[in-house]
């Protein structure tokens, strides 16, 4: 199991920028697949990005590509999702999410229920 704690939300404008982090521990150097979800009021939770924690594949959803970059630092064991360009749609709950079942299918990177642990997510609000 991987506890993983996020951090670096908070109120934006629109156009602005925020950094998200999620820092893992537990069994960190077995976790295949990292993500980042999101879930506004009265919507379901939907996928935001993706990263292959060995070898650094990444995976974005449309509504977020050219914006969001997700990265990893190994020696840190932390996931940071950067946001620019936000938008007011933008504002959600985040969730870091962490699996280490293997799996190489688009569909297992981008599905919440691909996946087994997850944080207690962070507040980001982006007003116009």
């Amino acid at each position: 199991q991987v506890r993983l704690v996020e951090s670096g939300g908070g109120l934006v404008q629109a156009g602005g920028s925020l950094r998200l982090s999620c820092a893992a521990s537990g069994r960190t150097f077995s976790s295949y697949r990292m993500g980042w979800f999101r879930q506004a009021p009265g919507k379901e939770r939907e996928f935001v990005a993706a990263i292959n924690w060995r070898g650094g594949t990444t995976y974005y959803a449309d509504s977020v590509k050219g914006r969001f970059t997700i990265s990893k630092d190994n020696a840190k064991n932390t996931v940071y999702l950067q946001m620019n360009s936000l938008k007011p749609e933008d504002t959600a709950v985040y969730y870091c999410a962490a699996t280490t079942t293997y799996a190489k299918s688009t569909y297992a990177y981008t599905t919440h229920a691909a996946y087994d642990d997850w944080g207690q997510g962070t507040q980001v609000t982006v007003s116009s």
